[in-house]
């Protein structure tokens, strides 16, 4: 229960009287104190928005992370102030431990909820659902610990000069204010793509400690005993000393992550400005798997099924001209190559980084045939959706969107009925589009909300499943499930401006998704994705 703000009661005072004894002016004293404010408040946001990407990555649908991280975490704020009131007259020392704990809890955040993910995530049951559970702990406890610092801010702000409440609270927020916006653009600027999310979160702590630990030490000293002053000098050594530890041992407990997560067998890890990409086996007989961010996208084992049914079918027609969205791993245009009369093939990929691994990677190159060796193979790097703004219409008689699949909340523009609209108007008048539209078994409705949107835009869709995919990892946007429940089937939607003649070799597949129809599903927009 919130209590009404009244004086305190006769009698009661603080254990100091008059002003704090300071080592400096009251005036640089005010300025240190707004400057730890600052500090503090930038090292919170970014084990904020840490926890954030780092469960977006690891479980999947960024928008459901976010809203239960930052709930969680206002909420656990709430808590905190209130509960910080208790350590009012300890201010200085209840500082001191608040930042020594938020260091600690926040700067290792990272590498526990990765340790969780790798070490536990594949046993199933109730382990499948750690980093769930992790991750609503330690915004829980982060928001209880940034939620304490506030009153206790105030209360040793007060100590060095009183003001009227109106007067210190707009100080101590527009430092707070500050504060968080560099540390919100500190993370995705500087931190996550020079240092990465594990190194990054361990050096907030740090920093987050020192700044802690020099303010109440260096400032405020004399409202400690001396027993208090070397407990809190043991207690951030020791905190100092922990993410240091870890800080030193970070690439080893990355390496051996990555094996619990992915096997023995990585020869390729990169974390680019989009995603981690990771390439194993393709040697030594071992079947080449390609993983985007986590997911299963290219493998070995199957993907010249899967490239099959998602190719031929569009090429059974006018093909002259090819835009292939996606597919940098150059898989697909190595099957539309295969192909008389193709003149030009365009390959829009996000990321640069898999189309310099497709070139250059011996094993991928070899599975996709040195496809970026014809000159007929044009790649522009970008979003597919803007490139479809500024085509030209009737450009292309075949359109290939062979992106990942719908769930995933970076991808959901890319199934929306505005997509699919700007993939009409780039066709010709007998121009195809097909779609990959994800796993027909596990997710009908996600995949009869493509077929929605097809037809939404303006095409005529014609859905079909193929099975025969390898089982073994989870390959849509939910990367903690279990590999008995990964899928083993492909679902795609052929469509074109007017009826699409059956395919020959179509039939049975067409009857085997339509033996999954998902009735009355609405389609799928930009301000309204359904996925």
């Amino acid at each position: 229960m919130i209590e009404p703000h009244a004086p305190a009661r006769p009698g009661t005072q603080p254990p100091w009287a008059g002003p704090a004894r300071l080592p400096v002016r009251p005036g640089t004293g005010r300025f240190l104190v707004l400057a730890g404010v600052f500090v503090c408040a930038a090292c919170g946001l970014v084990y904020e928005l840490e926890l954030v990407a780092l469960a977006s990555y690891l479980i999947g649908d960024s928008v459901t992370q976010a809203s239960v991280v930052l709930s969680v975490m206002v909420f656990a704020m709430g808590i905190g102030s209130l509960a910080a009131k208790r350590l009012r007259w300890h201010a200085a020392a209840g500082f001191g431990a608040v930042e020594a704990a938020l260091a600690l809890i926040g700067g290792c955040s990272a590498m526990a909820l990765y340790a969780v993910f790798a070490w536990t995530g594949n046993w199933g049951g109730l382990w499948a659902q750690g980093p769930r559970c992790l991750l609503v702990a330690f915004s829980l406890a982060i928001g209880l610990l940034i939620g304490a610092e506030v009153p206790l801010l105030m209360e040793l702000i007060q100590r060095i000069r009183r003001q009227d409440a109106g007067g210190a609270v707009a100080d101590l927020f527009a430092a707070d204010y500050v504060g968080a916006l560099v540390g919100g653009l500190a993370f995705p600027f500087l931190l996550l793509p020079f240092l990465g999310q594990l190194t990054g979160t361990l050096l907030t702590g740090t920093v987050n400690v020192v700044a802690g630990g020099c303010l109440v030490l260096g400032l405020f000293r004399r409202d400690l005993t001396r027993r208090g002053r070397w407990l809190l000098v043991i207690t951030n050594l020791t905190v100092l000393g922990l993410l240091a530890s870890a800080a030193v041992l970070v690439d080893d407990f990355e390496r051996a992550a990555r094996h619990a997560v992915y096997g023995k067998d990585v020869r390729v890890a990169l974390q680019t400005d989009v995603q981690e990409v990771v390439l194993t086996g393709g040697d030594h007989g071992r079947p080449l798997d390609l993983f985007l961010d986590g997911r299963l996208r290219v493998s070995g084992r199957d993907e010249r099924r899967y490239h099959e049914a998602l190719v031929h079918p569009a090429m059974d027609g006018p093909h002259a001209r090819v835009l292939v969205l996606g597919g940098g791993d150059g898989l697909a245009a190595r099957d539309v190559l295969r192909n008389r009369g193709v003149r030009r093939v365009d390959i829009v990929e996000l990321d640069a980084a898999v189309v310099q691994l497709a070139r250059h990677d011996a094993a991928l190159a070899a599975l996709n045939d040195h496809v970026y060796g014809d000159r007929r193979v044009h790649v522009t790097t970008g979003d597919a959706f803007d490139l479809l703004r500024r085509v030209h219409p009737g450009t292309y008689d075949v359109v290939i969107a062979d992106l990942p699949d719908p769930g995933i909340t970076a991808s959901t523009k890319l199934y929306s009925q505005e997509f699919y609209g700007l993939a009409r108007r780039a066709l010709t008048e007998r121009g195809r589009l097909v779609v990959h539209a994800g796993p027909v078994s596990s997710r009908r409705r996600v995949f009869w909300t493509v077929v929605a949107t097809v037809r939404a835009a303006g095409l005529h869709p014609v859905p079909y499943r193929v099975g025969g995919r390898a089982s073994g990892f989870a390959a849509g946007p939910d990367r903690t499930a279990g590999t008995s429940r990964s899928p083993r089937d492909w679902g795609f939607v052929l469509a074109a401006r007017g009826a699409v003649p059956v395919e020959p070799g179509l039939e049975s597949d067409e009857r085997a998704a339509e033996r999954t129809w998902v009735p009355g599903l609405p389609a799928s927009t930009l301000v309204h994705p359904r996925y």
